[in-house]
């Protein structure tokens, strides 16, 4: 079929998207197997009254009947059983005997389905994402069923599971907004809010009474709505390593507060119109310094804003969220937690080490490669020495004295160790060898990146042949070769 285009060149579709009208309705099913049942399991997602005809159900279809409640009518198909019948579904799996019943329906004026026979069908059946009230259906018209499974996937993730109660808690405000707020553009602003602010958090929370409270705050035109903080974890730098709830919290923010590692693209997925403040702080040079973050966050959240602070892998891990969540305590400002994906666990992910493993590691130590005063860190050498894997945050410029620390305590220079840079991302290295190679690491003048190290025997088990040499000297030996 050629494909249709308008005036503009844009594609025309050859159906129009409507939602039909079933509850209380009868829903008819012509069929006995697994494409019966599909459509029984779909159809059950709706108040209609679902009849199957057929003379026997297979299992399948007799699970799924019992499972929506529908009513088996044992005999075989005639076309006065689908008289008054809202909408009708072929699954017969025969071509003639799926053709007796669309032209049975049609004579009858009832839209009709034949299951897999595109060219016989008056309506498609979209793939579903249930959030009654809302519905949300994604058809390919036929010729992409599996493409529209994959796309229902990804809205499924999208929307909270309480959409839903959120759209009944706005359905139960709709006569008193009408009634308070009397112009169009006052309640489309109202409503915006209503679907993004403090009620929409709350809701999806479910916190549903707090969420009610708001909702009447804002339909009674409180102007001091309280300001709110979410600590949100990036994840590594990979978009797609972001978790479904800091996406949707980055589009309800009025304010983004964020770190020089968390990429551009990341922040880019915020809210067109918040406002972006930049607080990155670089070795050796914080731009902001953490008294004064503490301080916008609070700012911020006095004057209503709604403020994701956005911090490059996990919030508390080694992010200093524990210095911001005492100053929004002492603030008396409501604040949230979004754990992200942190460094150790990208890192372990790319390279292939299982950070725990049966009869080898059985605990996991994080650290950082050095305490507030700049020391190294040696406190957690004993615990690589009971066979504990080490995850060294912050750990290139100091990898060297790492390793003499450890080596003092008695752990073997032959022990394996490798180096992520950039873990997870489109630039990252890995790098590999024994602990004695780390000094060497240190000096590497080509590892500008953050870079997470991971010592200890589970080492040995990662995807080594895959790395370059920890030690620059190691590399030239290899090209040499």
């Amino acid at each position: 079929m050629a494909r249709q285009h308008d005036q503009n060149g844009k594609d025309r579709l050859d159906v129009f998207p409507t939602f039909h009208k079933v509850a209380g309705r009868r829903v008819v099913v012509v069929g006995a197997g697994e494409e019966a049942a599909a459509k029984v399991r779909l159809i059950g997602e709706t108040n209609a009254l679902i009849e199957i005809l057929c003379p026997e159900m297979e299992p399948a279809l007799a699970r799924a009947a019992h499972r929506v409640g529908a009513r088996h009518v044992a005999r075989e198909f005639t076309p006065e059983m689908i008289e008054g019948a809202a909408l009708v579904f072929s699954a017969r799996e025969d071509e003639a005997l799926d053709r007796a019943v669309v032209n049975a329906a049609r004579a009858l004026g009832i839209p009709v389905n034949a299951v897999d026979r595109p060219e016989m069908c008056d309506f498609y059946t979209g793939a579903l994402v249930n959030r009654a009230p809302v519905a949300v259906a994604i058809t390919s018209t036929g010729v992409g069923p599996v493409l529209a499974r994959h796309i229902r996937a990804r809205v499924e993730a999208l929307l909270p599971r309480e959409t839903g109660t959120l759209a009944r808690l706005a359905e139960s405000f709709r006569e008193t907004v009408a009634r308070l707020v009397p112009t169009s553009e006052g309640r489309r602003r109202l409503w915006a809010t209503f679907f993004s602010g403090p009620v929409a958090h709350e809701t999806y929370a479910g916190r549903i009474e707090a969420a009610r409270a708001a909702a009447n705050r804002l339909v009674n035109g409180a102007a001091d709505e309280a300001g709110f903080v979410w600590l949100i974890g990036a994840g590594p730098g990979a978009e797609d390593l972001l978790t479904l709830r800091a996406q949707r919290l980055l589009q309800e923010a009025d304010v983004i507060v964020h770190d020089r590692l968390v990429p551009e693209a990341v922040v880019a997925m915020g809210r067109r119109d918040a406002r972006r403040v930049s607080v990155g702080k670089a070795k050796g040079a914080h731009s902001v310094s953490q008294d004064r973050i503490n301080e916008i966050l609070v700012e911020e959240a006095a004057q209503g804003q709604r403020v994701v602070r956005l911090k490059s892998g996990d919030p508390m891990v080694f992010g200093r969220a524990g210095e911001e969540i005492a100053a929004l305590r002492k603030a008396n400002v409501a604040y949230e937690i979004v754990p992200g994906v942190t460094a150790a666990f990208a890192a372990a992910a790319s390279a292939e080490i299982p950070l725990t493993l049966r009869d080898v590691a059985s605990s996991l130590v994080f650290a950082t490669g050095h305490d507030r005063q700049g020391e190294t860190l040696p406190d957690w050498a004993g615990l690589a020495l009971t066979g504990s894997t080490v995850a060294v945050y912050m750990g290139r410029s100091v990898a060297g004295q790492v390793a003499e620390r450890l080596m003092e305590a008695g752990l073997a220079t032959g022990t394996p160790v490798m180096a992520i840079e950039n873990a997870a991302r489109r630039e990252e290295r890995v790098f590999s060898g024994n602990l004695d190679d780390l000094s060497a690491f240190a000096g590497r003048m080509d590892v500008r990146g953050p870079v997470l190290i991971v010592i200890g025997a589970v080492v040995a088990h990662a995807a080594i042949e895959r790395a370059e040499p920890l030690s620059p000297l190691s590399a030239s030996q290899v090209q040499a070769a």
